[in-house]
């Protein structure tokens, strides 16, 4: 057999060596950027139930038809919800943070080295005769659990997010509510002024019949006449006010030029309210509060990461050398270990520790402000139903009574005409005074609603 040639296996044994350094490279890189699945975002308190975005697309550029005909309040509400920017620039962000989370978990990329020494110089290092060819593999290994610290700090801002996401969704819902609301009073105030129109109108025509029988003097007609052009110039406010308020409930789902005919409802309905303690007690289901939850644990994940950080990480380095001189083959092997004599990572481990107890402070703060929020509330819806109490039972009885005795007296001459205009205005104050209770009522049982981030009990009936 003919003999080998030593240098053509070194050759040979170098070329196996790196082609096994690239193959081990590429599974490395491989393994390391291939996709995973976002880790599980921390859950929320057990106590706290949470309203998830639909579907993966942002709600902003769902498809939703401009309604018409009569409309109810979940119909606006589920119509500005999917129209509204800031909730689909939320859901994007949301997307982005899942991201990060991903890129967070991945491990450090392996580097891949090669180099050329003593070759190109001068006297016994002119050409290549005595250069030496290296190539090694690199990588950093993350000591101290940095990896997992970065992923849960990420973890913690997608739960953010959609804690931000919840937050908006429930104020958006708050201002649809309160527009509704808006409309709904403007209706019934124009129902309730059109029917003191047309008590006017039957006062002027007592008036103008009691003219013409030569029974009052003229003048008490063009009373009853002015007082009628009164109320029909009230019905046109109305009207208008009312054309207003459709417009600005339209503009919470983006649209300039309301379609639908009214809105669907009534005021009359007060419903039992349960206790401020209890009302309270329901305080943690606001997005506002509860997000405060994981605020704290994203800032106590930072501190986690800080405290990784002091401990410095390793890299190693090592392949095969080719000795072009001596034809031999050899392997270097490089460890570097940084060290920590001047950096410790320090300020970055007290701001983030300041930062938690900075959490804490506006978690509290978070707490006062709604529950001084829902104070000043639950006195308003208090004050509201005493009122809408005794004007259902005492004021507009007696006032509509009042009123339906002078007018008759008046047929007959028992009443001058300023006692009936007198009666008339009373009883439409009175009316107006109702309805304004309320829409306070309305308004402030909504704001309950949005603080406590859940409907009242659906059981409720009439007080």
């Amino acid at each position: 057999m003919p003999k080998e040639d030593p240098v053509r296996v070194n050759e040979v044994r170098v070329s196996i060596v790196v082609v096994e350094l690239l193959v081990l490279m590429a599974a490395s890189a491989c393994a390391s950027s291939g996709a995973r699945p976002a880790p599980a975002a921390p859950s929320a308190p057990a106590l706290v139930s949470r309203a998830q975005p639909e579907d993966d697309r942002p709600l902003g550029q769902e498809d939703a038809d401009e309604p018409t005909g009569i409309l109810t309040l979940p119909q606006a509400a589920a119509l500005a919800l999917a129209r509204n920017p800031e909730l689909a620039a939320l859901s994007l962000e949301l997307r982005a943070r899942e991201g990060a989370v991903v890129q967070a978990s991945a491990r450090p990329n392996p580097v891949l080295e090669a180099s050329v020494e003593d070759f190109a110089g001068t006297g016994a290092a002119r050409g290549s005769s005595r250069s030496q060819s290296t190539v090694q593999l690199g990588q950093l290994f993350e000591l101290g659990g940095k990896r997992p610290a970065r992923t849960r700090l990420a973890a913690r801002a997608v739960d953010l997010a959609r804690w931000d996401y919840d937050a908006r969704r429930n104020v958006i819902r708050g201002q649809v509510a309160q527009a509704y609301l808006d409309v709904l009073t403007a209706q019934e105030r124009g129902v309730v002024t059109a029917d003191i129109v047309r008590l006017a109108e039957r006062v002027s025509s007592t008036v103008a019949e009691r003219v013409r029988a030569g029974k009052v003097a003229p003048i008490e007609e063009t009373r009853a006449r002015a007082a009628l052009a009164t109320t029909r110039l009230e019905l046109d406010r109305v009207r208008r006010e009312l054309e207003a308020a459709r417009r600005r409930l339209a503009a919470t789902w983006g649209s300039e030029d309301p379609r639908f005919d009214a809105v669907d409802g009534t005021l009359d309905a007060v419903i039992t309210v349960p206790s401020q303690e209890e009302l309270a007690a329901r305080l943690s289901r606001n997005p506002e509060l509860a997000r405060w939850d994981s605020e704290i644990l994203q800032r106590r994940a930072a501190l986690d990461l800080e405290e990784a950080r002091r401990i410095p990480d390793v890299a190693l380095s090592g392949g095969p050398r080719w000795l072009n001189e001596s034809r031999d083959l050899a392997f270097v092997l490089f460890a570097t270990v940084p060290l920590p004599i001047y950096n410790r990572n320090e300020g970055a481990i007290e701001e983030a520790r300041q930062r938690l107890a900075k959490g804490e402070r506006e978690r509290g703060v978070a707490g006062l402000r709604l529950t001084t929020a829902l104070t000043e509330t639950y006195r308003a819806l208090s004050t509201a139903a005493a009122e809408i109490a005794t004007l259902k039972t005492e004021v507009l009885p007696a006032a509509q009574e009042a009123f339906e005795a002078v007018n008759e007296g008046y047929r007959f001459g028992k009443f001058g005409l300023v006692d009936v205009l007198e009666a008339q205005r009373t009883f439409f104050e009175a009316r107006s005074r109702m309805l304004r209770a309320l829409s306070e009522y309305h308004k402030a049982l909504a704001e309950v609603e949005r603080l406590t981030n859940a409907p009242l009990t659906a059981g409720m009936r009439e007080g």
